[in-house]
């Protein structure tokens, strides 16, 4: 089975190595990326299917990094899910109109977090539920 790659992008060491592994156990192969510069770099050099970005980075913030992300032909079709802790009011539909797939509130709930990353990844996981023919 190939993985998927998901490059998370955040400033908090302790967050990216809590998604690293809650991901990784769901099978997916995870980049990471701690600013706004990395975060492009990597994008460019990974080729993620998905990215989890947070939108308060140093070296240019989330809203600078899905501009770029949108812009680029070769990455404005990888879904993005912000995930934040700026107030929500303010950036959720500023991020959504930017171009984010999904906007979720740090703390994020996993079970929805791993839902909407399979969503937006278009996963076949639980679409396997015919029985076989027989």
């Amino acid at each position: 089975m190939v993985k998927r790659k998901i490059l998370v992008v955040d400033d908090d060491p302790d967050l990216i190595r809590a998604l690293r592994l809650r991901l990784r156990a769901h099978n997916y192969d995870v980049a990471t990326a701690s600013d706004g510069y990395a975060a492009i770099a990597s994008a460019q050099k990974e080729r993620p299917e998905l990215i989890i970005l947070d939108l308060g980075l140093p070296v240019g913030d989330g809203f600078v990094v899905l501009e770029r992300l949108q812009n680029s032909d070769a990455l404005s079709g990888i879904p993005v899910i912000v995930l934040s802790a700026r107030d929500p009011q303010n950036n959720e539909e500023k991020a959504l109109k930017a171009g984010a797939a999904a906007y979720f509130q740090k703390p994020a709930d996993n079970d929805e977090l791993l839902n909407v990353i399979r969503v937006s990844l278009g996963s076949t996981e639980k679409k396997q539920t015919a029985p076989w023919p027989s």
